[in-house]
């Protein structure tokens, strides 16, 4: 094995473990947001006004964190090269990313972050369907029945779904990520686009008067 093999390998095994932390990042920031009862409960056992504002900001920022990192990953690996090597449920990881980005979107520039507020549900949403899409892809398509148990227990089914949905499959799998990023990629594009006006906006809006 020379360097080259090595410096792959290695490249592999650490956009993997990335976008399988990812996966676990969502759900911690959806079970934050789910939780806002749960803390809020809390919060009335802090005797400290200073507190009870770390602690609120605390929960929320800690959310919008992992949100932001989510979409980092989802980003960094949606690329033909990376999706080629590495293993992803395909179309199920990139269309989360999608509905993660536009969660970020609602609770950052749209007033997502007040639980009177539309846009405060609508991003919940978001983030719980993108979990679900998430352990979907993962669970039935990139962690799918084991090569060994198929030589001992054939299954049409999790024969279909290996060969067909996971990114570096040949050729059925490569081709359904190549035309995963050619949906999903402009499609993120947008959403960053929204994400950065939406941004612009607020700035412009907060900006003293003459």
């Amino acid at each position: 094995m020379n360097e080259h093999e090595i410096a792959k390998g290695l490249e592999v095994w650490l956009l993997q473990n990335l976008l399988n932390g990812s996966i676990l990042m969502g759900l911690v920031s959806s079970g934050l947001m789910l939780a806002g009862g749960y803390f809020d409960d809390l919060e009335r056992h802090l005797k400290l006004r200073v507190s009870r504002e770390l602690w609120r900001l605390l929960t929320v920022v800690m959310a919008d964190l992992l949100l932001a990192g989510v979409l980092v990953i989802g980003y960094a690996v949606l690329n033909p090269d990376i999706m080629a090597d590495i293993k992803m449920a395909v179309p199920f990881y990139p269309l989360a990313t999608l509905l993660f980005a536009a969660a970020l979107v609602l609770r950052l520039f749209k007033g997502g972050h007040d639980e009177r507020s539309p846009n405060h549900r609508r991003a919940l949403w978001l983030t719980v369907s993108a979990n679900l899409i998430n352990i979907i892809g993962f669970t039935f398509v990139a962690e799918a029945a084991s090569g060994e148990y198929l030589a001992h227990y054939a299954s049409p089914f999790w024969t279909y779904l290996k060969t067909h949905f996971r990114s570096n499959a040949d050729p059925i799998g490569l081709e359904v990520s190549m035309v995963t990023f050619l949906v999903c990629f402009p499609l993120l594009v947008m959403l960053g686009a929204w994400g950065v006006r939406s941004a612009l906006g607020k700035m412009a809006a907060s900006q003293p008067k003459d």
